[in-house]
């Protein structure tokens, strides 16, 4: 079991920044890759960035060259939002993925609400 604590959400106008923190707590050894995810109202929820253990960072055509995803060797990763839109705004939740069984178990943060203001 994971357990994943988000923090850093906020208010922001738009153009400016914000910080994303999710800690990761329990068996964080078999991590293997940790993950952004936001869901606006109205929409799907969608993948924002993931970054693996070797840190290979992946990122969604809509935020590339805006945000940077980052993990520090304690397990906390950290989403870095530059030049926000007011289209950024969502619920953002934290993901750990790690292997149980041979089956991927993927944890899931209570998520952080982001707003930008136009």
């Amino acid at each position: 079991q994971v357990q994943l604590v988000e923090s850093g959400g906020g208010l922001v106008q738009s153009g400016g920044s914000l910080r994303l923190s999710c800690a990761a707590s329990g068996s964080i050894s078999d991590i293997f890759r940790m993950g952004w995810y936001r869901q606006a109202p109205g929409k799907e929820r969608e993948l924002v960035a993931r970054i693996t253990s070797d840190g290979t960072a992946n990122y969604a055509d809509s935020v590339k060259g805006r945000f940077t995803i980052s993990r520090d060797a304690k397990s906390t990763e950290y989403l870095q939002m530059n030049r926000l839109k007011p289209e950024d705004t969502a619920v953002y939740y934290c993901t750990a993925d790690r292997v149980e069984r041979g089956v991927i178990s993927r944890s899931w943060g209570q998520g952080t609400q982001v707003t930008v203001s136009s």
